[in-house]
This record gives structure tokens, C-alpha cells and sequence, in this order.
């Protein structure tokens, strides 16, 4: 079934209207760029780059570190300027290592060699694709995203959930994301059920979000075992074990993980982030 209720919850104001209505923009290349090493859940990535390196945009410049990592990858063109600790961007004021960039303003990047359809691609090859362009969990946990997939292929996942909640005020980065680029969210679920070999799966938005809603239903249509789950506006709906229960009616136990139930979920930027990794080579 989709979307089942569940009790509890509350409805703080949203706010959402102050960037709702905002386009999605490129921002204009700074002087410098201070790229911290811990980009994800686990250990820091390990620098493969020295001080005086020119990097292009995309080219790997850390490596996965010990344990649970991901690789890291130069957002633009520039001279590796430092290797330093530096203040991370988190409300704790902490120190983080990073490898500082002077851009050079030119923003030339690595070739695209993505050239294949990858749904005829060994799964497996994907995976370490998606591992390789270093993409991670961007609903807030930031955990390494191919070692969610490989994990899901051990066991059979029935439910693919892609988590359009956002129920947090102020947040509407995957309301604009849904709405402007549709199409490529829809890909990045039909490439990670291709992975994992889901029954199905269900696209699942909370019903403020009305024109979101419109673009996926429009993206999501003529698409095989592809839906958008329309969820009540509620927090915490987009925290995972409440968008599982609402969705499909089953709770995960304590202590247990989605799994347990037969579910995976992926964050809807999650989604995006792997169809361009995998078909247009964007780490």
C-alpha cells in the first residue's frame, strides 16, 4: 500500500515561502576555496594532492579514508594553495583539515567519459561508480551512499523510497530541486531500484508542496513501478523510520534498520546526485 497514517507529529510554521519561490542559482566562483576533508559520515578522506598541484573540476583530489569514507573532488579549477586546518563550517566552530584552492577562474574540468546506457551496466560496476564519484547522503546524515546499495543488494529490498519530506522550516532545497529538475530525480530512482532490484518505488512528498508534486507526477509518468507517494505536512516526516511507517505502513524496530521492513531510502537530491554521477560522470 501507499501512505498509511501514523499519530504524533507536530506542525511548527515553515517559513518556507522566504526561498519557495526562489530559483534554483549558480553561484560565482570564489578567489578561494577551502575544501574540508570530512565531506561524510566515518573517517576523513586522505589528500593524493600536494601544494603547488593545478587541479581541474572533478578531479579527485582526496581518497577514501580508513573505515567508513568517501573520496573527495575539486569543485572547480585552481592551484592547490594549502593543506591546513581550518574552521569547519559547523555550528561547533571546530577545527577541520581541508586543501585550500586559489581558483583560477577558468573552471575547466575533466573529461566526461560516461558515454554507456548504465542500465546495461553490471550493478556492481555502478555501485563502485556512485562510490568512486564520491556521492553521500545529502538528506543531512551524509553517509556514504554505495555502501547503502551494496548493503541493500545482500538482502531483498522490496520498497525504494525517495524522501521528498522536508519537513524542517525554512528548508526548500529539495522542493526547488524536485520542481526544476524532475526528470534527472526520477532517473537517479530508477537507477538505484535498477542496483537494488526493488519491487518498486515511491517518490514521497508532504502535500504543501504543491507544484512539486506536479513536476514529479509529470516526470514519474508513463514510468514502470515509479510513483509520487503524496505524505501529510508534518514533523518529523522526513526523518526515515516516520516517512517508512507513513508510506508503507510498516514500523521499523527498535534498534532495527529500514531493511528490516524491506525499504531503502535515498534522499531526493541523493537521487540527483547519482543519475549525474552516472551519466554525465559529475562526481
Amino acid at each position: 500500500m501507499w501512505f498509511s497514517p501514523f499519530r504524533g507529529g507536530v506542525h511548527p510554521d515553515g517559513f518556507k515561502e522566504m526561498s519557495s519561490q526562489l530559483p534554483i542559482k549558480t553561484l560565482p566562483l570564489p578567489k578561494e576555496l577551502r575544501i574540508a576533508l570530512r565531506q561524510h559520515a566515518g573517517s576523513d578522506a586522505i589528500p593524493i594532492v600536494k601544494v603547488g598541484d593545478y587541479v581541474l573540476k572533478g578531479q579527485l583530489i582526496a581518497k577514501n579514508g580508513p573505515g567508513l569514507s568517501a573520496p573527495i573532488h575539486a569543485p572547480t579549477s585552481g592551484i592547490v594553495g594549502n593543506i591546513m586546518p581550518v574552521v569547519a563550517a559547523h555550528p561547533s566552530g571546530l577545527e577541520s583539515t581541508a586543501i585550500v584552492i586559489a581558483v583560477d577562474g577558468k573552471d575547466q574540468a575533466i573529461p566526461n567519459t560516461s558515454n554507456l546506457d548504465p542500465f546495461t551496466l553490471d550493478k556492481k560496476l555502478l555501485s563502485d561508480q556512485i562510490d568512486q564519484a564520491g556521492i553521500v547522503g545529502m538528506g543531512g546524515a551524509s553517509f556514504p551512499s554505495a555502501i547503502k546499495l551494496i548493503s541493500a543488494t545482500k538482502t531483498h529490498i522490496e520498497t525504494l523510497i525517495i524522501n521528498g519530506g522536508e519537513c524542517e522550516p525554512y528548508l526548500t532545497a529539495d522542493d526547488r530541486l524536485m520542481r526544476e529538475r524532475a526528470d534527472e530525480v526520477v532517473l537517479g530512482a530508477r537507477l538505484i531500484r535498477y542496483i537494488i532490484d526493488a519491487d518498486r518505488a515511491g517518490i514521497a512528498i508532504e502535500d504543501n508542496k504543491t507544484q512539486a508534486i506536479d513536476a514529479m507526477r509529470k516526470a514519474t509518468n508513463n514510468v514502470e513501478n515509479v510513483d509520487v507517494v503524496v505524505v501529510p505536512t508534518r514533523y518529523p516526516m522526513g526523518s526515515a523510520k516516520q516517512m517508512i511507517q507513513a508510506v508503507i505502513g510498516k514500523e521499523v524496530p527498535a534498534g532495527g534498520r529500514s531493511s528490516d521492513v524491506g525499504v531503502l531510502m535515498h534522499n531526493v537530491a541523493t537521487a540527483y546526485a547519482i543519475a549525474r554521477a552516472l551519466t554525465q560522470g559529475e562526481p
